[in-house]
């Protein structure tokens, strides 16, 4: 696991790739294809306000990745968390969700409320479900939080 620079062209690239895989398969998980990030281009992603973590094959290529801001309520905000299909079942997800679990500070994220493989993970790592909401007609997400001493 390691930062992810997005001002490497090359590497932008891999990471949108990955994303619209991911969230591909996360859209026919839950019925909607409306995703924002499903949508976005590549400039659109580039422009996040976000911090980036990667996991990497040995030869440097991304095959998972995790974004993330601090909240003005000093909350670490998992934004986003994709692996890439071929590398589903191998652990990724969760390592990414334990090095940003380093940050101080409660942490929050929000899935597809059918999202059942997200919402095991951040449950198995001791978030707890702080409610639903749609924020758009088809969509419901569930959010999770995290507080620790």
């Amino acid at each position: 696991m390691r930062a992810v620079d997005l001002a490497d062209g090359r590497v932008a690239e891999a990471v949108h790739r990955i994303g619209l895989r991911a969230y591909r398969v996360e859209a026919e998980l839950i019925g909607f294809d409306g995703i924002p990030a499903l949508h976005e281009t590549l400039e659109e992603m580039r422009a996040e306000p976000l911090r980036w973590l990667g996991a990497v094959t040995a030869d440097g290529a991304p095959i998972a990745f995790l974004a993330w801001q601090r909240t003005a309520e000093g909350e670490v905000d998992i934004d986003r968390l994709c692996v890439d299909p071929d590398w589903f079942r191998k652990g990724l997800a969760s390592a990414l969700v334990d090095e940003v679990l380093r940050e101080d500070g409660p942490v929050v994220v929000s899935t597809g409320a059918a999202n059942a493989p997200a919402i095991t993970l951040y449950e198995r790592k001791g978030f707890v479900r702080t409610g639903t909401f749609s924020p758009a007609p088809g969509l419901d997400l569930a959010t999770f939080r995290l507080d620790r001493a």
